[in-house]
Order: structure tokens, then sequence, then C-alpha cells
């Protein structure tokens, strides 16, 4: 039960001092970064160069890969200033098929560790292991030269409800998919270097919401929306000679699930005090017309349901920015900073983050400073990633 009380503090602390609005979804640790570069560029993957890593933040990168293979295999210990056993890992691979198609394949696990349930202090432990996982392919073709689409479907199961005597809970599952696309220009040859363009973009986890209670509620209350979103970004990279390359970032996410809405209790005795028998139903059904909105219509509404207008809708959408110095290929150095209002979440940060690569082995790592006066779960917090590429090399026109 320890574990229980300390996760749960954590969690009423952190979003009594940072939320106004913010839009909770299921499965959130869908939206961490799970790779060490990506998390060393201040949660950006949408627009930079093609990695192993692309899986998660945008497929159509495979399309211009330089290696014929890659595997990867990235660990991000969570929550570690209260606990130890909470972490997120994930295996990625993926095969380029030939110059201008890929495809890719990952298993993502969020584990929550052991939890000892007893009704007193007398009682034998009941163990339980709380989990969540996805399971994702993706397909990448190039249109042309310079631009690719892909697309990628996921299965998603979250094992969070504890079973307790006499009570059996099923995971809850759903399924998304993403739909991706990636820019990457020739190299230009400007005054005093050459240089790279690139953009991309993301629809992404696009799916029915997720049931976490099965016991035959029909008003959609025991339902959570998926964390779709779409990422779109750009970057430059400004290539200084054979050896020496620095690339520069810039990325928007924007969520697309519906703003809940402010519910207003009316006062019908006029007395005063909204909290009379009967005078709460506005509160009831607000929620229960937000539970019964379709994932699709969902996507729409999210455009343009902020309760505060088009001002609110703009800090709905968070910003990353990011840089990358490479050197011969072998070495790099990485820094971002990621922010979200305070109105939505406040989860502000900077990175950094390194990668060290010899022969066909890459290895990362990043870490992470929290901006914000709300504590992040990923603050002081070291992750890694490695990574072996192998195959044939294609040419990068």
């Amino acid at each position: 039960m320890k574990k229980i009380s300390l996760l749960l503090f954590y969690f009423i602390i952190s979003f009594a001092k940072a939320q106004d609005r913010p839009i909770t979804t299921g499965v959130p640790f869908l939206q961490v970064a799970a790779d060490a570069r990506a998390a060393g560029l201040g949660d950006q993957g949408v627009a930079t160069s093609a990695d192993v890593f692309s899986q998660q933040w945008n497929p159509a990168k495979y399309a211009f890969s330089i290696d014929k293979q890659g595997f990867s295999v990235s660990y991000t210990p969570y929550l570690t200033d209260l606990v130890n056993d909470i972490s997120l890992s994930q295996v990625t691979y993926y095969n380029k098929i030939n110059e201008r198609s890929a495809f890719a394949g990952s298993v993502r696990y969020f584990s929550i560790g052991d939890i000892e349930l007893r009704n007193d202090a007398t009682d034998p432990a009941n163990t339980v292991k709380p989990s969540e996982y996805a399971i994702d392919g993706s397909y990448s073709l190039k249109l042309s030269e310079m631009f690719s689409m892909a697309v990628a479907a996921r299965f998603i199961s979250s094992n969070l409800g504890i079973t307790t005597e006499g009570q059996s809970l099923s995971a809850a599952r759903s399924f998304a998919f993403d739909v991706a696309g990636f820019y990457q220009s020739e190299e230009f040859a400007y005054r005093d270097f050459n240089g790279r363009w690139r953009a991309g973009f993301n629809f992404q986890n696009l799916g029915p919401k997720i049931n976490y209670d099965l016991s035959g509620i029909t008003d959609g209350s025991g339902s959570n929306f998926l964390p779709a979103n779409l990422r779109i970004g750009g970057g430059f990279d400004f290539i200084l000679d054979d050896y020496n390359k620095v690339a520069v970032g810039l990325e928007f996410t924007k969520l697309l699930v519906p703003t809940q809405q402010i519910p207003v209790p009316v006062d019908l005795n006029n007395d005063g005090d909204t909290t009379d028998a009967g005078e709460t139903n506005g509160v009831q059904e607000a929620n229960n017309e937000y539970n019964s909105i379709g994932w699709v219509p969902g996507i729409f509404k999210s455009f343009g349901d902020a309760p505060g207008g088009f001002s609110e809708e703009l800090k709905e959408i968070t910003y990353s920015l990011s840089g990358e110095y490479t050197y011969q290929d072998s070495f790099s150095m990485r820094a971002g900073y990621y922010h979200q209002s305070p109105e939505k979440g406040a989860v502000q940060f900077f990175s950094l983050g390194a990668g060290f690569k010899y022969n066909v082995v890459k290895v990362d790592v990043s870490y992470l400073f929290s901006a914000s006066k709300v504590k992040n779960p990923l603050e002081n917090t070291l992750r890694f990633s490695l990574t072996f590429n192998f195959g044939e090399k294609y040419e990068e026109y």
C-alpha cells in the first residue's frame, strides 16, 4: 500500500498545482519519449533525421534510412525520486526493403512494478504487477525522391486493474493507427556551408476509446480517449564540412482530444447555495455529454471546443526546440526545450543528450531538467538506448 499512497499523493499534488483545464487521456505512456535521442532533443522526432527510433515519432522517415536494418533497445526509469521499479522499455526493429520502402515494428512496455496489497499489517501480502504495453508495425514508402509517407497500426493493452477477492478484472484493450509524412530536401550549397531542409507530420494514436470498466456501464464513463495527437515540425541541417554538422529543429504537438467543459450547477431555489438536491445535475449532465463523444467526432471537436475560445486552443499546443551537433557521424551532443502551457499541464523542461557510435553499435543517453514549478516524473533521470545498424548501405542523394 505504501507505493500506491506515494503515487496517489504525487499525482494529486502535481495536478493540484498544474491544472486549470488539462486534457487527460488513457494510456498516457504512449506520449512519453521512450528513446534517449528524442528525449535529449526535448521530446522531438517528427522531422529529425531518420534513425531506428522513428517508429514512435514518424515512421515515414524509415524510407530515408541509410542502413538497411536497425535494432534498438531503450530503457527509461520513471518516478525515480519515489520508487525504483517503475520503468518504460522499448524494442524496435526496421528493415529497408529497397531504396524506396521499409517496414518496422516495436514493442513498448510500461511496468508499475510490484504492489503489495494488505487489509491490515498482519495479513499476507497480495502482490500485483500492473502494466501496459503497445505492439505496432509500420510500412513507409517514398512517393518521390524527397517525400515519403507511412501508415502504422498499434495494439494497446492496459492492465491496471487490481484484482481483489471475489473480483477479476480484465485488461483494457484498444487499437490505433498513424498516418505520417516526411520531407527531406537535397543538399544545397550556401556561401560558407551546405544545408538540407527537413519537415514532417504525424497523426498519431487515432482509434477507439479504451474502456477501463466493463461492468455494464453504458454512459461511457468507464472509457477514456486515446492520446491521439498531431505532430508537425521542421528542421535544417548546417553541414559545415565532411566531419561537422549542426541540426536545429522546431516541433508542435496538438492533442486531438476534446476539452473537458466547465460544468455549472444551477441555483434552482435562489438561496445562494448550488449544492442543494437536484442543483448539481448540470455537473453530471456535462460529464455524461463529454463521455458520450465518440473518438472520430472528438478529433474535429478538439480544434474548436475550448471554453476560453481561440486563445485557449493555442494554449493546448505544445512546442519544442532542439539542437544537435554531430562529429564524423560517430559522436553527437544534443539539447532541447519543451513547453506546455501552465493551464494545460505545465510540463516544461530542458534536456541534454549525447550519442556515441562505434562500428555498428551506438549508445545514446539523455538527462532532463524541469523548468516548471510542477515536479516532472522524469526529472533527474538518465535514459539509455542501445542501437545496432547492419546490412548494406544506401547512398544519400
